[in-house]
């Protein structure tokens, strides 16, 4: 049966509910407030679920090592590359934001030929340069002063291209912790859970240096704020990603990977509706094109 696709299709709409809330609760309270509450919330709730299916808050069966490996994901996956991609959402809104992470795997390959020596195919070579040109289709066109594209600001596009090198990372780094793991019940959860430790950890330094508490406080007691907030948090660290590393388990890496890429054709939609964003022809066939070139990549 093809649960490891399934679930990797409920990943992509999992994640487009987890963009259209992070960047509704980014701008008003900031990314990095978001950021420390999403870590903070998702450690609690998680520890909830694995204390009630396993009788222990905390992750079982991991050594130093694929503790390392989780954590390292974490700082990769989380810190940076979330504070790219919620950083992005502020300037360039979700919908493009997730265009970007479309580059996600592309980069997982490239980690994966440096750490496991996996090579690059001729027509994975091909998928990249399918992705690129699907991406720059849609950005890509005369603009004001540090703008390209849609007047997208340059820095915008740095961030969301960030965004995917995290991701992308993140991903493999997690894989290889998992499979230094013992069979441990829920550990697409507890290898989680390790991520959003690292993630609450670099987060809160950076929120401790330049983190407007004022933000922070006025964003707990607005309930418009918390509402997209939980959203993106129970979408996102908890069942997203959980299920994300599942999907791996049971399904192709390149088959999930393709898959959840999705987010960036399902949030059209969305983005029209509920931000009253203009869509162009354009813009849906560069968001088709990088996909497809996701799907040449790995199929």
């Amino acid at each position: 049966m093809f649960y490891g696709e399934v679930l990797s299709i409920i990943v992509a709409m999992t994640w487009t509910i987890t963009a259209l809330c992070a960047e509704v609760a980014s701008r008003r309270m900031g990314q990095l407030q978001l950021n420390v509450l999403r870590m903070a919330a998702s450690l609690v709730i998680l520890a909830l679920i694995l204390w009630v299916a396993t009788g222990s808050p905390l992750p079982r069966g991991m050594g130093i090592e694929a503790l390392v490996w989780l954590l390292a994901s974490g700082a990769i996956g989380y810190v940076f590359g979330d504070f790219c991609l919620f950083s992005s959402y502020e300037l360039i809104g979700s919908r493009m934001g997730q265009l970007f992470m479309t580059l996600a795997p592309l980069f997982s390959a490239l980690t994966a030929w440096v750490l496991l020596g996996e090579t690059l195919s001729p027509r994975a070579l091909l998928g990249i340069a399918v992705t690129l040109s699907g991406i720059g289709l849609t950005v890509l066109s005369r603009g004001g002063k540090h703008k390209v594209g849609l007047n997208l600001p340059l820095r915008g596009i740095l961030l969301g291209i960030g965004a995917g090198m995290g991701q992308g990372i993140g991903i493999v780094l997690s894989k290889v912790g998992m499979g230094l793991c013992d069979a441990t019940p829920l550990l697409p959860m507890a290898a989680t859970m390790v991520r959003a430790a690292a993630g609450l950890v670099g987060f809160g330094l950076v929120y401790s240096f330049r983190g407007d508490r004022r933000r922070m406080r006025e964003g707990l007691h607005d309930r418009t704020t918390m509402t997209a907030a939980t959203g993106a948090i129970i979408t996102g660290p908890v069942i997203g990603v959980s299920l994300s590393l599942l999907a791996v388990q049971l399904a192709p890496a390149g088959i999930a990977s393709t898959l959840m890429a999705l987010t960036p054709v399902f949030i059209l939609l969305p983005s029209r509706w509920l931000f009253h964003q203009r869509i162009t022809a354009r813009e849906v066939l560069g968001a088709l094109i990088a996909v497809a070139g996701v799907a040449l990549f790995f199929l």
